[in-house]
């Protein structure tokens, strides 16, 4: 071949190398990246459209920057759990739908946990509360039983501030919880309802597994709520021990949970110490939480004074915090839901042994 042939064929080899090279990191970016959200070019926030959607709302709803950044922890990792059963669905897993189910009760419980299910929220935060109860000042957790029991414990002079901030952590907690399980219990109302009108025995079949499914679920949650309690009911009246091993309700509720999982002291030792380091990223993620907060206070306050230059240092530090914790409360939130999983798991194969 001439020069003149050799440079040419030196063109088109460059040539098919660039272009391999954009096609390459287009199609990777494709895979690893959202992709554009309509007309707009905007980067959506989620790979799956009902969640995009759910989370559009909560902005326009506007939430309070804490609840956003929580909200947004919580669909990340539906998100998670969704494109793990997609696969697991592709590999024929998942036969019964349980999986499925699940997924649809958790994406349900979202919803209603931030007032997006289309309902004025009246569910009672305590299913046996006494009904001519009246609110009295003191009482904050809208619940009498857990009204008397803090106002007990206030008045003991057995809590320093510090032990007062850590027991007021674990009342919320349970409150909470007490919030959630009223909402699984009100889905399952609903689920039933419906059930009743289904023609196909097939159909009604496939319904009647998941309401099993949603009826066992709502056993093991008011186990533990009632198991929470009793811990509640303890600690106002005899303080905390000495030896108390962690502060954080979630910390403590999986170490109680192991306790009673019958492992070995091996085992337990290993959790304690993988406990341990769970809550350091809780406690980081609360500060955040804090620090989200005054943040969004302060943009407010810079916003009211009008100094643009101002508004936007604020503005990008805000939105960087913002981030932040939406990052942190998705790491710890996959973190819990490891560990809850995991001495689910290890204490029922102790048990079948």
């Amino acid at each position: 071949y001439g020069p003149k042939c050799y440079t040419y064929f030196c063109c088109f080899v460059a040539v098919l190398c660039l272009s391999v090279g954009i096609n390459a990191g287009k199609y990777s970016r494709e895979v690893n990246e959202p992709k554009p959200s309509g007309s707009d070019g905007q980067a959506v926030e989620f790979r799956i459209a009902k969640l995009n959607q759910v989370w559009e709302k909560a902005k326009r709803m506007q939430l309070s920057p804490v609840r956003q950044a929580e909200l947004h922890s919580d669909l990340k990792l539906q998100e998670k759990d969704e494109l793990q059963w997609k696969k697991m669905k592709v590999e024929g897993l998942d036969e019964n739908g349980e999986k499925e189910a699940q997924l649809r009760r958790n994406f349900n419980v979202i919803l209603a946990k931030y007032g997006m299910d289309g309902k004025r929220d009246t569910r009672p935060l305590e299913s046996n509360s006494l009904k001519d109860h009246d609110t009295k000042e003191g009482d904050i957790f809208d619940d009498p039983r857990l009204d008397k029991l803090w106002n007990k414990a206030k008045s003991s002079g057995k809590f320093s501030n510090e032990e007062m901030l850590s027991l007021k952590r674990e009342f919320q907690h349970h409150k909470d919880k007490v919030h959630e399980y009223n909402i699984l219990m009100d889905t399952v109302s609903r689920t039933e309802e419906i059930h009743k009108n289904v023609i196909s025995p097939l159909e009604g079949d496939a319904k009647e597994h998941v309401l099993h499914q949603k009826h066992t679920e709502l056993k093991q949650k008011m186990r533990d709520l009632n198991q929470g309690f009793e811990r509640l009911r303890k600690l106002s009246h005899e303080g905390f021990t000495e030896d108390s091993e962690f502060r954080e309700p979630r910390v403590i509720e999986l170490w109680e949970a192991a306790k009673r999982a019958n492992l070995s002291k091996d085992e337990l030792d290993s959790l304690k110490e993988e406990l341990h380091h769970f809550e350091t990223k809780v406690e980081k993620h609360s500060h955040y939480q804090e620090q989200l907060e005054l943040s969004h206070q302060k943009l407010r306050h810079v916003e009211a004074l009008g100094d643009k230059e101002h508004i936007k240092r604020n503005q990008e530090k805000y939105n960087t915090l913002a981030e932040k914790t939406r990052e942190m409360g998705y790491k710890m939130k996959k973190h819990l839901q490891d560990l809850s999983n995991k001495i689910s798991r290890e204490g029922l194969e102790h048990n079948e042994l």
